[in-house]
């Protein structure tokens, strides 16, 4: 009997599902989970399973088109962010480059990218010759760009 893959599923609470499965959408090349078979939208589906149009935005998924990373499930709760995250998502902006300047340099074109979506800098990063920007998404959950 073979090994059973295990697939990951990274939940993030928060205030706005639908606005951070956008910016993390954008940010990783993502795409918003399509409605199931039979809907042409998450709205129509909502409205067939008579989900409160108040509850529309209580949660929304995005996923790999690749499939390869995990799917990004975002649920809305009362409580807003108090303290720093116990767990964050990295982005690698850099990989497969071995120059120093040239991974500071594309490092910092993500960062920008990020910033003219809706996410800000916290602090930039240097030790042992890796460089890293630590960022914050737009309700305030920390991430690194590295």
């Amino acid at each position: 009997m073979g090994a059973m893959a295990t697939r990951v599923q990274v939940v993030i609470d928060c205030a706005d599902p639908a606005r951070l499965a956008r910016f993390w959408s954008l940010a990783l090349g993502y795409q918003e989970q399509p409605p199931p078979g039979g809907f042409d939208s998450w709205e129509d589906a909502l409205r067939v399973w008579d989900v409160p149009e108040d509850q529309w935005n209580s949660k929304s998924a995005v996923i790999d088109p690749e499939g390869v990373g995990p799917r990004l499930f975002f649920q809305q709760v009362p409580e807003g962010k108090v303290v720093k995250n116990r767990v964050h998502l990295d982005i690698n902006a850099a990989t497969g480059i071995e120059d120093h300047e040239e991974r500071v340099r594309a490092v910092k074109a993500e960062v920008a990218r990020l910033t003219d979506a809706g996410a800000s800098v916290v602090h930039e990063m240097e030790e042992r010759g890796e460089f890293w920007v630590v960022m914050q998404d737009p309700e305030g959950n920390e991430f690194c760009v590295q």
